[in-house]
């Protein structure tokens, strides 16, 4: 199956999740035990199923840097006003019975977790390699994770065993882009990168720089730099820090012999702007005429 149509291969119900044509109960399916046997059956048949939060555990990847209080309590408001308009993906749990592990959709168990109400879900067979893919083709398809939230969820993935390919898939980006990821995500300290946040600001070209520019510094003092309301300004006082204030510009007043105004000179850190008004301007004329031969003069002494 082409990797972009996983997701919808997981999500579209297949023929095992579509309800059988109805058939004559066997004999021995009658009874309390044939009724068992059939609401179980009946429930694997449907596409949706109410799970409750208390037993659904974590899987995966950590996709997300930042907890988003806001965004979580903003979700329960509307869960709580217009109920769970869309589903989450689970699978069975591989090491406990009877409980199930997140593909998708954190932040909307977390919810109604938190609401003690049951979560609508999509129950999927998968395995651990399909778990990660699917949950990072999801996160992909969402569009609202940050640079730097991809790239600690390839790092993540790398360093659970999977293969280039593996990553690429499940973030459908090539295998360039996350060499690139991967190099900057080892570059930076993990603490650094956590208590920075998401920065959805930063894209790939500032984490280069900011790559470039820690070089050598001590974690602590890097750390003790990302300071701000929100990741973003985080990452930007980090930055900061590490770039030299500028120099400001020096003015020198231009005159002639009798103290007459020519203009102004403006010594840069890497130019020198002469500005000449007023008379200065007939100056100006005829040291453009003369500037080679001054040059000139110049270079001999």
């Amino acid at each position: 199956m082409a990797r972009k149509d996983l997701l919808k291969g997981l999500m579209t119900p297949t023929a095992d999740d579509r309800p059988a044509a109805p058939t004559a109960a066997p004999r021995s399916n009658r009874g309390a035990i044939g009724a068992v046997s059939q609401s179980l059956s009946e429930l694997k048949s449907r596409a949706l199923v109410d799970v409750p939060a208390d037993l659904i555990d974590m899987a995966g990847m950590t996709d997300r840097l930042d907890e988003d209080e806001e965004g979580i309590a903003a979700l329960k408001a509307s869960i709580r006003e217009y109920g769970q308009q869309v589903p989450v993906m689970l699978r069975e749990s591989t090491t406990e019975e009877g409980r199930f592990d997140i593909v998708f959709g954190r932040r909307r168990v977390r919810a109604l977790k938190e609401l003690r109400l049951p979560v609508r879900a999509m129950v999927r067979s998968l395995s651990d390699r399909e778990l990660v893919v699917a949950q990072g083709q999801e996160n992909n398809a969402r569009k609202n994770l940050s640079f730097i939230e991809k790239a600690s969820f390839a790092a993540q993935m790398q360093a659970a065993g999977y293969d280039r390919k593996i990553i690429c898939d499940a973030l459908s980006i090539d295998k360039t882009v996350i060499s690139r990821m991967l190099m900057i995500v080892d570059a930076l300290p993990t603490q650094l990168i956590q208590v920075i946040g998401s920065a959805p600001g930063a894209g790939r070209d500032r984490w280069l720089t900011l790559v470039e520019k820690a070089k050598g510094k001590p974690v602590d003092t890097l750390i003790a730099a990302a300071v701000g309301p929100d990741s973003d300004a985080r990452f930007l006082a980090v930055l900061s820090s590490l770039t030299p204030p500028r120099t400001p510009a020096q003015e020198v007043p231009l005159a002639d012999g009798t103290g007459k105004s020519l203009g102004k000179a403006l010594r840069q850190k890497r130019k020198t702007v002469i500005e000449l008004t007023g008379e200065g301007r007939a100056f100006g004329d005829w040291l453009l005429e003369q500037l080679p031969e001054l040059h000139r003069q110049w270079k001999d002494k």
